[in-house]
């Protein structure tokens, strides 16, 4: 089965998992027999492709403009996309699933408290201290995703479960074949479709 380039778009608050997810993601892909495949990191983007923006919203959009054309390049040369960006405003995200074909949103949630016990990289502790302004979520708005394909709810369920609801929605829109029950043990396909009817994506 041939299946097309597509663009998988991870958007949530910082700690929320997206890159964790998107690492985890591209690897099942690979196993899948997806080779192109690029992530776009939001954050390595910026020290790139947008080093020296602010944090402004003109800053913040113009961000994720620059990440969804480089997208829609990748998808032309058929290249399969991972993109983990906050991409905080639903606007701008839609301008980018406008402009790329193949497009599936997926909102990587957790609420603020736990997140802020997460704290990865310490940035919750200095926008507390003062340090860090316009911070996403906290002092900066955030527009969570009204109709996302797939909702990973970190605070509740394990990568792996996160990555094969992900990999369910390709599947479902055809972007990836539909892989056998082989793939599986009898006993992990159980696990996971029980933690997934648990969640109510089956």
């Amino acid at each position: 089965m041939n299946t097309p380039a597509f663009t998988v778009w991870l958007t949530g608050l910082s700690g929320a998992g997206k890159s964790t997810i998107a690492g985890r993601l591209a690897k099942a892909l690979q196993d899948r027999g997806v080779s192109r495949l690029e992530i776009l990191d939001g954050d390595e983007v910026r020290r790139t492709l947008s080093a020296g923006a602010g944090f402004s919203r003109e800053d913040r959009d113009a961000h994720i403009r620059r990440i969804a054309h480089v997208c829609r390049l990748l998808a032309r040369h058929d290249v399969t996309t991972i993109v983990a960006a906050i991409s905080p405003y639903r606007e701008t995200r839609a301008f980018a699933r406008d402009l790329i074909d193949n497009f599936v949103e997926v909102f990587v949630d957790a609420p603020l408290g736990v997140l802020e016990q997460r704290d990865p990289k310490g940035l919750y502790q200095k926008v507390k201290q003062g340090r860090i302004q316009q911070f996403t979520g906290v002092s900066d708005p955030y527009e969570p995703p009204e109709a996302p394909e797939v909702v990973c709810r970190t605070d509740r369920e394990e990568v792996d479960e996160s990555v094969a609801k992900i990999l369910a929605a390709l599947e479902t829109r055809g972007y990836l074949a539909t892989e056998t029950d082989d793939s599986y043990s009898p006993e992990e396909a159980a696990q996971i479709q029980a933690r997934l009817r648990n969640l109510g994506y089956l």
